[in-house]
């Protein structure tokens, strides 16, 4: 059994188990780009309507 191969199944055993963590992550704290949007969509309209209020003077 060469070291060599040892050390690189390792290497990418830990990359693998990083990856999965990392798409974990994605799932269960990304967003898509539909909710996204909407949240764009409600915060302009929340603004337009706090300007709609605004008393000239």
């Amino acid at each position: 059994m060469k070291a060599g191969n040892l050390s690189k199944a390792r290497k990418e055993r830990t990359r693998l188990d990083k990856r999965a963590i990392g798409d974990a992550n994605a799932m269960k704290f990304g967003r898509t780009k539909e909710q996204k949007q909407a949240d764009l969509k409600a915060q302009l309209a929340a603004r337009a309507k706090l300007d709609g209020h605004k008393l000239d003077k």
